[in-house]
């Protein structure tokens, strides 16, 4: 290979579009890494392989691509579903252009996946509403707090001037439900410490967070599975900070496991962690993230609130706070990290990806 076919696969592995070369009988000929990750293929595995071995059910797609080859026109489709011969279905835009290479005919397929324009529409509009709803929480902890700290105060003065031993347990009520108050408030509003940012090592956070429950869910019927992938490097993060994340995440999938309506033998957490290439976490694209998914086979999650389960107050347990998720997803968004949630019966995965390059 010579060094200007070096350069020009250095700059198409770099691209974020995927790429692939065809033959004119639409056999694969060349994938750049973008395309190898979208198609969940390897260049050498899909060496020769008929487009529409790759592209399962999609005579459709693979007519009008074939249209264009044989009329030498370059040919766009916006917004189609193709389903991977591994079954899973993606969304995409996709042009193909027709060109000549030494006499011979070849097809540009460029694909340009649409998870990542959903994902960054979705995480905006998170962002935004966290941001408001955070903002509101801060101007009603402020009035609430001012009350509570007069409450508390007469409620200590008024006890100075009881004699009854009995009269005095009312005011200890009183004064017990004000400090728990106070503290609900808090957590509602969050923490505005800085970050201690440095090299954490996120299998070590996972540990910690096992140790945590471990004696929790003892005797419990429940299975905490580690699935790590030791190759992974130190991330830039606040360690204690991400050990809490974690916890409210494993927390929730522990109590959901605890759920009369789940049907299983066996209760499983998965803790699994793998190396991203090419992960696009907001607007902006990362060459390595770490992405950690905690797994459980619980009843999954209401599916009327699955678009709203990381908003303050918002829980799937008539007991619950609805806080864990909220404070788990401001972490992860001031580590500049993503936290998303697929959840059906029997399967609920929430996939936090953190860069592995420290932030500018």
């Amino acid at each position: 290979m010579t060094t200007q076919d070096n350069l020009h696969k250095h700059l198409l592995d770099n691209l974020k579009t995927g790429v692939v070369v065809m033959d004119n009988k639409l056999r694969l000929l060349y994938l750049n890494v973008a395309a190898e990750s979208l198609l969940e293929i390897s260049v050498r595995k899909a060496s020769q392989l008929f487009i529409g071995d790759v592209f399962i059910r999609a005579a459709e797609d693979i007519g009008e691509m074939q249209t264009a080859l044989n009329n030498s026109n370059s040919f766009t489709k916006r917004q189609t579903q193709l389903q991977l011969m591994h079954g899973k279905a993606i969304d995409v835009d996709y042009t193909i252009t027709p060109y000549e290479e030494s006499g011979e005919q070849r097809a540009l397929l460029e694909i340009m996946s649409l998870e990542h324009s959903y994902r960054i529409s979705r995480e905006e509009s998170l962002n935004s509403s966290h941001a408001t709803t955070r903002e509101l929480l801060r101007g009603l902890a402020h009035e609430i707090k001012n009350p509570l700290g007069g409450i508390r105060g007469a409620a200590q003065l008024l006890a100075q001037e009881l004699n009854s031993e009995e009269l005095g347990d009312y005011t200890n009520v009183i004064i017990g439900e004000a400090d728990r108050l106070h503290k609900l408030v808090d957590r509602l509003v969050g923490s505005r410490q800085p970050l201690n940012m440095q090299a954490t090592n996120i299998h070590e956070v996972l540990e910690r967070v096992r140790s945590l429950v471990a004696a929790e869910i003892s005797g419990k019927g429940i299975s905490l599975i580690r699935d790590y992938d030791p190759s992974i490097p130190a991330v830039f993060a606040d360690s204690s900070q991400l050990i809490q994340a974690m916890l409210n995440i494993v927390r929730n999938a522990m109590q959901s496991l605890f759920n009369p309506k789940v049907e299983h033998d066996l209760g499983r957490i998965y803790l699994r962690t793998r190396i991203i290439r090419s992960a696009t976490i907001g607007a902006k694209f990362h060459r390595l993230a770490a992405s950690i998914k905690i797994i459980d086979n619980g009843p999954g999650i209401k599916p009327e609130i699955i678009d709203t389960i990381f908003y303050p107050m918002i829980s799937g347990r008539a007991e619950g706070t609805g806080l864990g998720l909220s404070i788990t997803h401001s972490i992860i968004k001031q580590h500049k990290g993503l936290i998303e949630c697929e959840s059906r019966p029997g399967a609920t995965c929430f996939t936090v990806l953190l860069p592995l390059t420290p932030p500018d």
